[in-house]
């Protein structure tokens, strides 16, 4: 394939998954996004949107075959979310306190599907310097979740 040809492919599809999760959200804030897969129940595919102020991570599912919303994005936050590990390198899980769990892989360079035209035309989404980002925000939210842990038992331990 032609690497300019895939450039705008690349941007092609990264438009589509920006307008998917444009979609989802009605505040529009100053979000990161990365797309990741999801497996063991929670499959499926979504666009990941993530800031640091206020501590924030949107989960918003997209049909993988048209890369359009399929239902409300998920917001996950220190109020809600009941636990997050990571599973393998680019793994990760979140449980939020209703009991929904979200399962999902980041790679940062997956192959999706464009269909234009009655044609399937394979991209290389290029989203290294986001997945970079999405495993350091997910380290600090981890980081962040252990210390309020810590407190907590702290606490109780001098009550």
């Amino acid at each position: 394939m032609d690497p300019r040809q895939n450039e705008e492919l690349d941007a092609l599809l990264k438009e589509r998954l920006h307008e998917a999760f444009d979609s989802q959200i009605p505040n529009f804030g100053g979000y990161n996004l990365v797309y990741a897969s999801g497996d063991s129940g929670a499959g499926g595919s979504f666009v990941l949107g993530f800031r640091a102020q206020p501590l924030e991570l949107i989960v918003a599912p997209v049909d993988p075959r048209t890369h359009a919303a399929l239902e409300p994005a998920t917001s996950i936050d220190l109020t809600n979310v009941s636990h997050l590990a990571q599973l393998r390198e680019a793994g990760y899980e979140f449980g939020l306190s209703t009991g929904r769990v979200f399962r999902f892989d980041v790679a940062p360079a997956p192959t999706l599907y464009l269909h234009e035209d009655g044609v399937k035309v394979q991209v290389q989404l290029r989203q290294e310097n986001d997945c970079r980002e999405l495993h350091a925000f997910l380290e600090g939210f981890m980081d962040h979740l252990d210390s309020i842990v810590a407190a907590a038992s702290a606490a109780e331990e001098t009550n």
